[in-house]
């Protein structure tokens, strides 16, 4: 007979463990009975701690984005003088690119299930409450927090595709392919290898044109 959990066993344990199987074997390797093999477990001692596989995932998800705040040397409430909103927004975006961008299979990870975890609504929160502090009134603010949301993680999903696409020898289908002068411009800044500074460009600009909503509500 295997034996059972071990006691010394934690979630945190099982949630590395399957966070070295996703970088070793990519997104669809993680699964309780893998995780379970991993460790030396039986899948039905498994449930002990998680009781399915959509759990296991969304622990994972907590456990990437814990302590998500995007402050970095910015500044808190602690501070003397707190960061401006833009770049709290700025930081805070380019926080979680750095996350998603650590792991290989990240992307499908965070968008395996609802983002509902205490962790994963920080993102929502946080950038919500700087818009906030920037002027636009509740539903802007919950609206501009999506939009950014919804910029990085499309942001990682397009440098994981050209990452995939431009690895060993890169081929193409198109060899009529009409000249992409936007689309080549892009590449060439760095755009879709994820250029840093590109990406908090990119996210400037997003969030300047939604705080300059409330400059022109104000004079309509």
């Amino acid at each position: 007979m295997r034996p059972g959990p071990r006691r010394s066993l934690t979630q945190r344990d099982i949630v590395a463990a399957a966070f070295e199987i996703l970088e070793q074997k990519g997104f669809a390797a993680v699964s309780v009975r893998g995780v379970a093999a991993a460790l030396g477990l039986t899948p039905t001692a498994m449930y002990t701690y998680f009781d399915g596989k959509d759990a296991l995932l969304a622990a994972m998800v907590e456990e990437l984005l814990d302590g998500l705040d995007g402050l970095g040397g910015l500044g808190g409430e602690d501070a003397a003088q707190p960061a401006a909103p833009r770049e709290r927004l700025i930081a805070l975006a380019d926080d979680l690119r750095a996350r998603l961008a650590e792991h290989a299979g990240a992307i499908a990870l965070v968008t395996s299930g609802p983002l509902d975890g205490p962790n994963a609504g920080a993102f929502s929160e946080l950038a919500g409450a700087a818009f906030a502090a920037g002027g636009l009134d509740e539903s802007d603010s919950a609206r501009a927090a999506h939009a950014l949301l919804a910029a990085v993680v499309g942001q990682i999903a397009i440098e994981t595709a050209w990452g995939v696409a431009s690895a060993d020898e890169p081929a193409t289908l198109w060899s009529d392919a009409p000249a992409r002068p936007y689309g080549d411009a892009a590449g060439e800044l760095g755009l879709r290898a994820g250029d840093a500074d590109e990406f908090r460009h990119a996210i400037g600009c997003l969030v300047d044109g939604w705080l300059a909503t409330v400059a022109t509500d104000a004079t309509s």
